[in-house]
């Protein structure tokens, strides 16, 4: 807390008060490709924003492709020379999921790192087009199917350039404030019991089992890829949209625990780009250092039994 308060750097050399630019300063990217989705606002942005400024080809991956290309275009403002393309995603939709990755395939660019940004939060109870509770949808089962079906993609790509590749799953803070079950399989849509904020909780500390279990796989295959688990911090951005003035009053009463939104980035763009980084997998990262989660999040029975539900879901979804 002293240090989150104070912007103190940790081990890793960096702290909360660090930003994007500054974890990534000296890192030449040029020879990399990244997806990030939900770049078109926010700490999503910023993050495709900081890439492209290091060199990377960077994939945009966005629902509104208005706001997509104008992000394409508020970074090439500044920087020219950099290599941004968009594409449209509605990852509360299976079937988008699948035409994006088809899309992103047919370009044929390599991937190194795939970011696992966008999502909602604290929204009221309904179901995606898919008949699946909205946040668990978004957050959660739209990433899983997206990384899974680019995972080849990223094999490929390692094992051609010798470049280990990166995932990074933004989880949060409130993943330790899930249900009391932590995932709830058996009431996934049960609308009776619904509470946005645990419902919340429960997809991200979705996002952090699925980074686990996902890296545990690939070092089972001695896949060349790294997949990690990132708390961003608390930032204002639209994704409070559904509970702006609750954020705003808690704001009022916290102000020293919030970041700006170069400082919400920083976490992210240190785990998919720093050298330090090499190697290390299935951690949990807060202000740019590594972090204990809570014990369901840890819990390797619990990850196993999301993976084969999420599968499940997803098979039985493309069925309909």
């Amino acid at each position: 807390m002293f240090r989150l308060i104070t912007g103190r750097p940790g081990p890793s050399g960096f702290g909360s008060a660090s930003t994007a630019e500054q974890v990534t300063n000296g890192i030449d990217g040029s020879n990399l490709t990244a997806i990030v989705t939900g770049g078109a606002s926010g700490i999503g942005l910023e993050t495709a924003r900081v890439l492209a400024m290091r060199n990377v080809h960077v994939v945009i991956a966005a629902r509104n492709m208005e706001a997509a290309d104008e992000a394409k275009q508020r970074i090439l403002k500044d920087n020219n020379a950099a290599r941004v393309d968009i594409e449209k995603l509605d990852l509360s939709s299976i079937r988008s999921v699948k035409a994006f990755a088809d899309n992103f395939k047919a370009l044929n660019l390599p991937l190194n790192i795939l970011i696992n940004n966008a999502g909602i939060m604290f929204c009221p109870f309904q179901l995606s087009g898919d008949g699946i509770e909205m946040q668990f949808a978004t957050n959660h089962l739209g990433h899983f199917y997206l990384t899974n079906l680019l995972l080849d993609k990223m094999k490929e790509t390692a094992k051609a350039s010798g470049i280990q590749g990166r995932i990074v799953n933004l989880s949060s803070v409130a993943h330790l404030c899930p249900y009391k079950e932590g995932i709830r399989f058996h009431k996934i849509n049960n609308k009776r019991s619904y509470q946005d904020k645990l419902a919340y909780g429960q997809s991200k500390l979705a996002n952090i089992l699925h980074a686990n279990e996902l890296s545990r796989r690939l070092q089972e295959e001695e896949a060349n890829i790294n997949v990690n688990s990132v708390h961003p911090g608390l930032i204002m951005t639209n994704l409070m949209r559904h509970s702006a003035l609750l954020m705003r009053i808690l704001r009022a009463f916290t102000c020293f625990l919030w970041k700006n939104v170069p400082q919400g980035a920083a976490t992210t763009c240190y785990v998919a780009l720093h050298p330090r980084l090499k190697g290390v997998t299935g951690k949990y990262f807060h202000d740019c250092n590594e972090y204990k989660p809570s014990k369901l999040a840890r819990d390797e029975a619990l990850a196993r039994n999301l993976w084969d539900f999420s599968n499940n879901l997803v098979n039985a979804t493309l069925k309909t």
